[in-house]
Parts: C-alpha cells; sequence; structure tokens
C-alpha cells in the first residue's frame, strides 16, 4: 500500500523566488508526450508576446533543455556561488543537464532529487525579475512534482497529454496528483494532436480530440491542440525555438494558441481573490 500523508501538504514558501510574479509547472503523466518541448514553446511564446520569461529544467531525471535550447557543452557563468540562468531565444534559462557531463545518467534517490532541485531553483541560480517562470517536470507523479509544491507558491500547472486513451489515463493521475497537493490546474494540452503530411493532409494518428474530451470530465479549461509536425522535431532538434513561431503558419498559430489561452487562465487566477488567512495565536 502507498504511503498517505494524513497532513496535507506542507504551505508553499510564500517569499520563495518574490522576484517571479506567475510559477507555472508543466507536468505529463508518462514520458514521450513533448512536455519539455512544449514547456520551451511555451516560454518562448509568452516572452514573444512581451513577457519577461525564466525556464527552469527541472526533469533531473532526463535533461533535455540543453539540445533543445542549442546550449549542449556550454558551462553556465557562475558569480560567486551562484547561477547566472542561460540568456537564450529571449528567455532566462537553467538545465540541470548544463551541470553533469554529457550522456552521464543521473540516478538520484528521493533526498538528492529534493535538494537538487531546491537548490537548483532557488539556492544557487540568480533569477531576475520575472513575469513567468515556467518549470519543465520530470514525467510521473513522484519526488520532484511533490518537492515542487511544497517549496513554492505555484500559480498552477499545466498537464500535457496525447490523444491516446494509455496517455490520457496517465495524464489523469498527474491532474489528480497536482489537485491532492492543492496546486490549481491551468489546464491540460493536447500535443502529437495530429500530423500533417507533406502533402499537406492531416492524419489523426493518435486519435484527436481526446485531451479536450478529458479536460472537460475533469472540469478544467482546454488550452489547445499542438499538431506533429516536422518542422516541430527539426527545429527542437536544432535548438532553434524561435523559428517555431516564424515558419508555417499552422504550426506558429496552434503554438500561439496555446500560449494565449495559458496567459489568459494565468491572468483569470490572479483575479481571483486570496483565500483569508487565520492566524491563530
Amino acid at each position: 500500500m502507498p504511503h498517505e500523508h494524513n497532513s496535507g501538504p506542507p504551505a508553499a514558501r510564500k517569499d520563495a523566488l518574490p522576484q517571479v510574479k506567475n510559477i507555472i509547472a508543466v507536468g505529463a503523466g508518462k514520458g514521450g508526450v513533448g512536455k519539455s518541448t512544449l514547456a520551451l514553446n511555451l516560454a518562448v511564446g509568452l516572452q514573444r508576446d512581451g513577457a519577461s520569461v525564466g525556464l527552469m529544467d527541472g526533469d533531473i531525471y532526463g535533461p533535455s533543455m540543453p539540445t533543445l535550447l542549442g546550449i549542449k557543452g556550454i558551462a553556465p557563468n557562475v558569480r560567486g556561488n551562484r547561477i547566472l540562468p542561460f540568456f537564450v531565444h529571449g528567455i532566462h534559462a537553467i538545465t540541470i543537464g548544463a551541470l553533469v557531463e554529457p550522456e552521464k545518467p543521473l540516478i538520484w534517490r528521493g533526498p538528492m532529487a529534493h535538494g537538487a532541485f531546491k537548490q537548483l531553483l532557488i539556492d544557487n541560480t540568480e533569477w531576475p525579475a520575472l513575469d513567468y517562470m515556467i518549470v519543465d517536470l520530470p514525467p510521473g507523479t513522484g519526488d520532484v512534482p511533490l518537492t515542487l509544491c511544497q517549496l513554492l507558491p505555484l500559480t498552477g500547472a499545466v498537464v500535457v497529454a496525447t490523444p491516446q486513451q494509455v496517455a490520457l489515463d496517465d495524464a489523469v493521475r498527474a491532474v489528480r496528483m497536482f489537485q491532492q497537493l492543492e496546486a490549481p490546474i491551468l489546464g491540460m494540452i493536447e500535443n502529437m494532436s495530429y500530423f500533417v503530411g507533406p502533402d499537406g493532409k492531416e492524419y489523426d494518428i493518435f486519435g484527436r480530440g481526446g485531451t479536450e474530451q478529458a479536460a472537460q470530465r475533469l472540469g478544467l479549461a482546454y488550452l489547445g491542440a499542438v499538431p506533429m509536425f516536422t518542422e516541430l522535431r527539426v527545429n527542437s532538434d536544432a535548438g532553434k525555438p524561435t523559428a517555431n513561431f516564424e515558419g508555417d503558419p499552422r504550426l506558429r498559430d496552434a503554438l500561439q494558441n496555446v500560449v494565449r489561452n495559458l496567459a489568459g487562465e494565468v491572468s483569470k487566477r490572479n483575479l481571483r481573490p486570496a483565500a483569508p488567512e487565520l492566524t491563530i495565536t
């Protein structure tokens, strides 16, 4: 039987990263659904719409951001004992992949993962003032999402899924995890929604629309769909995310739609009155 925490999650530290207005976790129930790719494109899209944005690669088991950002093999600058985030593609980014040897397996026990995440996110990185920080989580429902929700005053979480049922089952588990940790869910995104062939035709390989149906069933916002484009894969492998917003207009429009729906959900969340805090003496 899994161990139950009867006391609930500890309160998030409201003083953590006070220079960041909105902290958004991007999670997924399973690996391989394009969570890191979407986290990066959300960050770039928000920046292109005029926001100052940071990206924290919290996927400490398989950091793909060095490739996606085009910074493979480049060490970050350090000031004293503080790491300065990379400034690439208009965003401030940090990844544990830039601090370890390439191709070295990252094998963590729970407390090590917790410590590494806390040090990289809060203690040792000099983040500037930001409108948004996007945090790319490892897939699944393990220690790192739990740590994030304990450490930070999250604005909310985004869950990425692909349309087929086996992926949606895992995505629903990720949603339930965030809800159990009392992290607001900003919405769900359907990645690999359909494939656009060289002939320009659309093919529903995985059963387009499944994530939207799941979001409706769960009472969550549906932030939109991102299709499978060869161009998206090529740009990601080349570390050129801005090219996704400058090439095929269908890809650009799909990404901008998701970005703007997310910004809208954040605005709605920030307009809600905060719950009163009880001080018991």
